[in-house]
């Protein structure tokens, strides 16, 4: 699970810099991710490191769940799914997206 919940943008970035050291280890397509964003702030540089996190650990993901996404804006959402090329789940508790994840 990828934590970023009332992080500052610096921080999220940071956050988001580490998780290919622990995805790339791990075999291809069998990574479950689960990012907590609740009340998190983001900026340029933050969103621009999710994006390449997201597009540089892409073989490894077999699904990625976002719990608080609801606060990201439409664009945001709409623009890390488009430049990604992959689907992200959006969820309002760790419950809901634990079971998403598990199932398949």
């Amino acid at each position: 699970m990828a934590t970023v919940s009332s992080c500052s943008a610096a921080e999220v970035e940071a956050i988001f810099r580490a998780v290919p050291d622990r995805v790339t280890t791990r075999p291809r397509g069998s990574v479950l991710i689960l990012t907590d964003s609740k009340a998190a702030s983001f900026d340029q540089e933050a969103v621009r490191v999710m994006k390449e996190t997201a597009v540089f650990d892409k073989p490894y993901v077999k699904k990625s769940a976002w719990v608080g996404a609801e606060h990201f804006t439409m664009a945001l959402s709409e623009n890390l799914t488009s430049f990604c090329r992959r689907e992200f789940g959006s969820f309002v508790s760790h419950e809901e997206a634990s079971g998403w994840l598990e199932k398949d």
